[in-house]
């Protein structure tokens, strides 16, 4: 397993990113470490989260997942060892939302806080905000990049047409420049990132870490029935998934995974990895079973040939 260098960055991460938006929600605090402890104790480097993680579960605020992760490399003394990414922009109640500079110079104070930390390795604007201009913006992260409390910045959740408006700004202006990008993309989504936001991250060398890289759960092979929806807390979120070509990205994950020895949820993984755009998938798991599946994908013995049957099985 080699490092992976983030776009046009000086960091180097291992290619698949451990999801922190289930700390706090799905699992508590002491689940959590357990989750980071194999996580980086199978020498793993990148964690993702976000200020609004999580917010929507019942009794939360938003920043649970945040200040879990700053517990933990507290109390293990390895900040130094971490690429941490959080992001900026969701609704954190109370009209705390969006992209405005003095708001982004506010929340990223708020994260450095519950992360206890002094610098964010890589902040991302979580979703756009058309009400803002891209200059304000970037601008923002110009000043945090110039007090040492960003090292880099990146994106989720825009249009191909505004990454570019946001590149191609940032340049014109001598602003910082987007770095990596988070689309949502996976076997079964592939649609939206491969039509028009894949050629501007390869064109513009973007990192690229993807979530949703498991559909929520469903190309685990975990949900093959409407029966199967209540099995975990995010099973409504995979019913659109249950359709005929669904099934058909299933029986081949079966096919591949039968024939390495291996699970669903590691060749889909895998493929995703081999993807040319993508860097560092992001994944989340709530046991270490989950995790152990998550961590053998980068290692897995994967050919040419099966690499490119999942990619027409799963053609959309």
């Amino acid at each position: 397993m080699e490092k992976r260098k983030l776009g046009n960055t000086n960091l180097h991460v291992y290619p698949v990113t451990l999801g922190g938006n289930v700390f706090g929600w799905t699992i508590d605090e002491k689940q959590s470490f357990e989750i980071l402890d194999a996580f980086t104790g199978a020498e793993f480097n990148f964690i993702d989260t976000a200020d609004v993680y999580s917010r929507w579960a019942p009794g939360n605020e938003g920043g649970e997942s945040e200040k879990i992760i700053g517990s933990w490399m507290k109390k293990r003394g390895n900040r130094e060892n971490l690429i941490i990414a959080t992001k900026v922009g969701s609704d954190m109640g109370n009209g705390n939302k969006g992209l405005a500079k003095k708001y982004i110079l506010k929340a990223a104070e708020d994260s450095l806080r519950r992360l206890q930390t002094d610098y964010i390795d890589l902040y991302q604007t979580h979703f756009d905000d058309a009400e803002t201009p891209i200059e304000e913006t970037l601008e923002a992260y110009a000043q945090l990049i110039k007090e040492g409390k960003v090292r880099h910045i990146g994106a989720s959740n825009l249009t191909a047409e505004r990454l570019k408006d946001s590149l191609e700004i940032a340049l014109k202006n001598g602003l910082p420049v987007y770095e990596t990008f988070q689309p949502h993309y996976n076997l079964y989504e592939r649609e939206i990132f491969e039509d028009g936001l894949e050629p501007v991250c390869l064109g513009n060398n973007l990192g690229v870490l993807n979530y949703y890289s498991l559909a929520s759960g469903f190309l685990t092979g975990k949900y093959r029935s409407e029966a199967d929806l209540n099995k975990s807390k995010r099973g409504g979120g995979v019913a659109k998934y249950l359709d005929p070509r669904g099934f058909k990205i299933l029986d081949a994950l079966d096919k591949v995974a039968s024939e390495l020895n291996s699970i669903p949820a590691t060749v889909a993984l895998a493929w995703l990895i081999h993807r040319p755009s993508v860097t560092a998938p992001i994944v989340s798991a709530t046991s270490l079973k989950q995790l152990d599946s998550i961590i053998k994908a980068p290692d897995l013995a994967i050919t040419a040939d099966q690499l490119h049957f999942l990619t027409s099985e799963s053609a959309w």
